[in-house]
């Protein structure tokens, strides 16, 4: 049984992927490659945007604004204020983990303004607000593990007593790095089932399913 959960947020609590994907497309068309929402989730899913920055560069073969990141966040924080749905089952999960007295926590590559706009439009925000992490405060993102290594530590749990729940390849391979059993929702088209179950997740389709997954005891 886990000591602590740790979701990451786009994608797993709410329901950003679409969306940010779509803005990123219409980006990177304008620097002259065109390029699909799907092709975006695929490419950059789970990854910081200085992360992505660098890969759009040596893609491209231009080199972008210092302030790159920055601007497309605000972008991206512009249409999620318009309005994000949590993930269809996910605010009953988290209410099975407190019935169960199971601590939970988020870990994700957003940074904190993201995640504030994000989970305060869905209406998670004030169950998650006092335990947010961020790749903001690590010295690197996924997937490299310190975002949850920090989640961890800070809450007070071992790793290996930790579960993550994921849904991008960066996300699976830095919980696998961290020494943490990883789940991966999959319920996106555009998800990489195989190389995420290659990387050693397991992959459910359906939150609803996720409580019965986490506690079984096979």
């Amino acid at each position: 049984m886990p000591s602590l959960v740790i979701f990451d947020c786009d994608g797993v609590l709410v329901d950003t992927e679409r969306m940010a994907n779509a803005n990123m497309a219409a980006i990177i068309t304008e620097l002259g490659i065109p390029m699909t929402g799907p092709d975006c989730q695929r490419r950059f899913m789970g990854r910081t945007l200085e992360d992505v920055q660098s890969m759009i560069e040596e893609l491209t073969g231009k080199v972008l604004p210092a302030n790159w990141p920055d601007q497309v966040r605000l972008r991206d924080l512009e249409k999620f204020k318009a309005g994000v749905p949590a993930i269809e089952g996910v605010a009953g999960v988290l209410d099975d983990l407190d019935r169960r007295g199971v601590a939970y926590c988020v870990g994700s590559s957003g940074k904190y303004e993201k995640m504030r706009t994000t989970l305060g439009s869905s209406g998670l925000l004030p169950r998650l607000e006092d335990r947010l992490f961020s790749a903001q405060d690590c010295e690197r993102g996924k997937p490299a593990p310190d975002v949850f290594l920090l989640a961890a530590r800070t809450m007070g749990h071992a790793p290996e007593t930790c579960v993550v729940i994921e849904d991008s390849l960066p996300g699976v391979l830095a919980a696998r790095a961290a020494g943490m059993r990883v789940f991966a929702f999959v319920e996106d088209p555009a998800c990489d089932r195989k190389a995420m179950q290659d990387a050693g997740a397991i992959l459910f389709d359906a939150m609803v399913d996720l409580p019965d997954m986490l506690f079984s005891k096979s």
